[in-house]
């Protein structure tokens, strides 16, 4: 199926969603890696906020996942919590729009 950026129908615009959610989602994932092994190494770190502007952004799944596979931030409650909450307002927010595009969930 070739991409169209016309946004023309709902359809592209979730087929461009749903790439761009699984890149930042693994891009989350794997930053929060490397940054749990600069920790183990004494190297230069990604920043707090870096981190959490990645969940923000979409990545909230890869960050929790991250945080679990990694065993990286499991401890600050910023991390603990906050990212918990990014993914249920970004949730909350799909559910939203979903209901304004098509009228039902």
């Amino acid at each position: 199926m070739p991409i169209s950026f016309s946004f023309d129908s709902n359809i592209d615009i979730v087929y461009v969603a749903l790439i761009y959610l699984a890149v930042i989602n693994a891009t989350a994932f794997f930053v929060y890696g490397i940054d749990k092994w600069k920790a183990q190494r004494s190297k230069w770190r990604i920043s707090e906020s870096t981190l959490i502007w990645l969940a923000v952004f979409g990545g909230s799944v890869g960050a929790l996942l991250g945080m679990k596979v990694w065993h990286h931030k499991t401890l600050h409650n910023k991390f603990r919590i906050g990212i918990p909450l990014i993914l249920l307002a970004q949730i909350a927010f799909a559910l939203w729009l979903a209901w304004k595009i098509y009228g039902s969930l």
